[in-house]
């Protein structure tokens, strides 16, 4: 029996998109920041995602822990709705607002930097993992979605987790 590959080229297609779209948003163009006064609270709210989502995921492990499955498809169903919502707000902010620069000095800065960098770079290696990871657990090939669910889970927490820490940062220092 062959598998069909198409999921997967999907993901990776979507995948590749999303992350050209985002770059393309934040690094290739100006916003006119005409409109950066109404999505001033997109980025409180896209913390808040990312924090409900860090909150979810490891519900979503505990309940696997307990053999709940049920518990564990729901809880990680809605990390992925928080995280869309997230990714949502974050493509309009910054289509609207533009860039953010980080005003801090220091040896606060380097620190920003590193765990912005990682942010991002693990962000763009966790996307098309936490959609495969999807994948192999919704069309019921649980070998495959536990094998790939043990990278995806801490790259996910992490991006999650650092993405509120960047907000706070900014927040501070702005």
């Amino acid at each position: 029996m062959t598998r069909s590959k198409a999921p997967e080229i999907i993901i990776v297609l979507l995948s590749t998109v999303a992350l050209g779209v985002l770059f393309y948003l934040i690094y290739g163009r100006d916003a006119s920041g005409a409109y950066a006064g109404s999505v001033a609270f997109l980025p409180a709210l896209n913390a808040a995602c990312n924090a409900l989502t860090t909150i979810l995921i490891v519900l979503g492990l505990q309940a696997i822990g307990r053999g709940d499955r049920d518990a564990h498809r729901r809880r990680m169903l809605s990390a992925f709705a928080t995280s869309t919502l997230f990714l949502i707000g974050y493509i309009v902010y910054h289509s609207l607002h533009g860039e953010t620069r980080f005003p801090g000095q220091g040896f606060i800065r380097p620190v920003y930097f590193f765990i912005l960098i990682s942010h991002i770079v693990l962000s763009a290696i966790a996307l098309p993992m936490i959609l495969t990871t999807f994948w192999f657990g919704l069309s019921n090939q649980l070998t495959r979605h536990v094998r790939l669910a043990r990278w995806t889970y801490p790259l996910w927490l992490y991006v999650s987790v650092t993405g509120v820490a960047i907000f706070f940062m900014l927040k501070a220092y702005t």
